[in-house]
C-alpha cells in the first residue's frame, strides 16, 4: 500500500513536494491544505482535492505523513508542534540557531501523541549536516568549512525588496574562489565572513527612486549585507524576468583533516551540490525522509527526529537485500 502524503502549504516548496511524490512509486498525494481560498489553488495531480488548513485535522486518518511547507520565521515554530499532535510530520525548519529549541517543542508534542516528527530536513540543514557529521567522525583532527552558492538566497532577496524605492530584486550568494582554493589546498585558513562569500544584488528600482540611497541602504543592512562585499546592479524589470527568474542554489561542505601518529598525512573530504531548483531539491530530500518517518513510526518509534537519527536504508524504497546487492 502506498504511503499517503498530505501537503500543508502550496508555494514553491509545496509544488516541489508534489513533483517529488510523482517520482516515488510507493507514495501517493491524498490532500493539499492551504491558507488561501482552496478554489483558487490549482495543483498538478489529477483527482486530488485542495482543502482549507482548517480541515487538516479532520483528515488525520487518511494521511500517513503530513509535510509542512511553511516558513521558518513564524510558521513552523507554531505549526510543527501543533500538527505533530495528529500526524507524522516533516518540516524544513532552517534557522540553525533555533533548532535545539524547535526540537524540544516538537519532541514533547510528538511523544505525547505517539507520532514521529522529522525536523530541519533539506540540504542545509539536512544533507550538508550529515556530511559535516560523517567527516568530523572520520577526521576528528581537522576543520570544517561550509560555502553556499552560487545561488539565490530567498531571504536576502526578500530583504532587498523591502528597501524603499525597490520594485523587485534578487540576491545571489557567491563563494569567493580564492577562499575555496585555500581550503581545498589543506592549509586550514582562518576565514572571516567577508572572505568566504560575495553577495551580488540585481535590483529593479521604482521610477524616480534615489539609486545611490538604495545602494547604500542595501550595503549597510545589518545581518544581511553589512558584513559582506556586496555588489548592487540596477537592471530593468524585463532583464530581471528574462535572466533571474529561476531559483538555483548549491554549495560545498569541506573537511580538511590529518591522520598518522604526528598528523603527517593530509585529507580533504568534499561534498558539493549544484541545484537548478533549490525548492525542488529540498522537496526531494523531504519526501525521502517522509518515507523514513512513516517506517519509524510503524516500528513503534515516537518523538522528534533529525537527519542524524535516520539510518540510510530507511530513506530508500528498495529492500535491504537490493541495497546490499546494488549499492553497497
Amino acid at each position: 500500500m502506498a504511503i499517503r502524503i498530505g501537503i500543508l502549504g502550496y508555494g514553491n516548496l509545496g509544488k516541489g513536494i508534489e513533483c517529488a511524490i510523482k517520482q516515488n512509486s510507493d507514495m501517493e498525494l491524498v490532500a493539499v491544505f492551504t491558507r488561501r481560498a482552496p478554489e483558487s489553488v490549482k495543483i498538478l495531480t489529477p483527482g486530488v482535492s485542495v482543502y482549507s488548513v482548517d480541515e487538516a485535522v479532520s483528515k488525520k486518518d487518511e494521511i500517513d505523513v503530513l509535510i509542512l511547507c511553511g516558513g521558518s520565521a513564524t510558521d513552523l515554530p507554531v505549526q510543527t508542534p501543533e500538527y505533530a499532535k495528529y500526524f507524522n510530520v516533516v518540516d524544513s525548519f532552517d534557522t540553525h540557531a533555533k533548532i535545539p529549541e524547535h526540537f524540544a517543542n516538537v519532541d514533547e508534542s510528538a511523544k505525547a501523541n505517539g507520532k514521529v516528527a522529522m525536523i530541519s530536513v533539506g540540504w542545509d540543514p539536512g544533507m550538508f549536516s550529515l556530511n559535516r557529521l560523517y567527516a568530523n567522525a572520520i577526521l576528528p583532527d581537522g576543520k570544517d568549512y561550509t560555502f553556499w552558492g552560487k545561488g539565490v538566497s530567498q531571504g536576502h532577496s526578500d530583504a532587498i525588496r523591502r528597501v524603499e524605492g525597490v520594485k523587485d530584486g534578487k540576491q545571489y550568494t557567491i563563494p569567493v574562489d580564492s577562499a575555496l582554493e585555500a581550503v581545498r589546498s589543506g592549509s586550514n585558513p582562518e576565514l572571516t565572513t567577508r572572505q568566504k562569500h560575495i553577495r551580488e544584488c540585481f535590483v529593479v528600482a521604482e521610477e524616480g527612486a534615489d539609486l545611490a540611497k538604495i545602494e547604500q541602504e542595501i550595503k549597510s543592512m545589518p545581518n544581511y549585507f553589512a558584513d559582506y562585499d556586496t555588489i548592487v546592479n540596477f537592471i530593468s524589470e524585463e532583464d530581471l524576468k528574462a535572466n533571474h527568474s529561476g531559483i538555483p542554489h548549491g554549495g560545498f561542505v569541506i573537511r580538511s583533516g590529518q591522520t598518522g601518529w604526528d598528523g603527517e598525512h593530509k585529507h580533504i573530504v568534499e561534498y558539493s551540490l549544484k541545484l537548478d531548483s533549490n525548492p525542488e531539491f529540498t522537496a526531494s530530500v523531504i519526501v525521502a525522509y517522509a518515507r523514513a518517518a512513516y517506517r519509524m513510526q510503524k516500528e513503534g518509534q515516537t518523538g522528534c527526529k533529525t537527519v542524524f537519527d535516520v539510518a540510510p536504508a530507511y530513506l530508500s524504497p528498495c529492500s535491504a537485500e537490493d541495497l546490499r546487492a546494488h549499492l553497497l
